[in-house]
């Protein structure tokens, strides 16, 4: 009989950005759920930090320490887990940068092609090479974490905006290229949150107005179990329903 408290009972789920915030945050989630959690990130120090909590909770993890821009590193991975595992039942790609916040044509190049990098070619790399992972669990979940600011077209957000934008057609293709499937794939919005990203970008926003990356997961965890069957749909955190990808201002 299944544990109605791990959903994810013997289940392998690989989060990216791990180390801290909404990534960290879900790892803890999805191991408290009964998840092998593998957590990536660059940060070293915030790996163990993480696993020392989900060794608190009774769960496990594998750390992996690599930078989302190493293609090959990712593709490693993949291989790895094929070998171990054979599948890989939850994908989540919350690892992003926000870059500058400034007018478009004051943007470096090094930060726009540092900014598709990390948060368009990383996660497409994670497609490619974890889709035949997905498609061989019987119930592949695969989420990526996105922005509102992908269709509000705000002005000094654009890079990040664009990047989000981006990602969110890749979210509806993938969606599209495995409706046949046992695999949903959906994008999930947490708006603004207690991160150290978010502060960096609006640095004159209270954060204890703002929620805490613990409970911005709680409305995550439900896309990643067996049970979910929408695909091809951004969750909004705040609305705390489905939205169209591209909702009226």
């Amino acid at each position: 009989m299944t544990d109605a408290s791990k959903p994810l009972a013997d289940k392998i789920a690989l989060v990216t950005g791990a180390s801290r915030g909404i990534g960290a945050a879900l790892a803890l989630e999805l191991a408290a759920a009964g998840a092998h959690v593998v957590a990536v990130a660059r940060n070293v120090g915030g790996l163990e930090e993480l696993d020392d909590k989900i060794k608190a909770v009774g769960g496990t993890a594998t750390l992996v320490p690599v930078d989302m821009k190493d293609m090959d590193g990712i593709a490693r991975l993949a291989l790895a887990l094929h070998e171990r595992y054979k599948r890989l039942d939850v994908l989540v790609g919350n690892a992003g940068v926000l870059g500058p916040l400034s007018p478009l044509g004051h943007v470096e190049p090094k930060d726009w092609d540092n900014l598709f990098a990390v948060n368009v070619t990383a996660n497409w790399q994670l497609i490619r090479t974890m889709d035949p992972l997905l498609r061989a669990s019987t119930a592949g979940r695969a989420v990526f974490v996105t922005s509102g600011l992908s269709w509000r077209a705000q002005a000094y957000t654009g890079p990040y905006a664009m990047t989000k934008a981006a990602l969110n057609t890749m979210v509806q293709i993938y969606a599209a290229e495995t409706a046949s499937t046992n695999l949903r794939v959906n994008a999930f919005n947490p708006g603004p949150t207690r991160t150290r990203m978010y502060a960096a970008g609006w640095p004159g926003v209270d954060p204890e107005t703002l929620p805490t990356p613990e409970e911005v997961v709680k409305a995550l965890l439900p896309l990643c179990l067996p049970a979910c069957t929408e695909s091809g749909q951004v969750y909004d955190f705040i609305a705390k329903k489905f939205l169209a990808f591209h909702p009226p201002s």
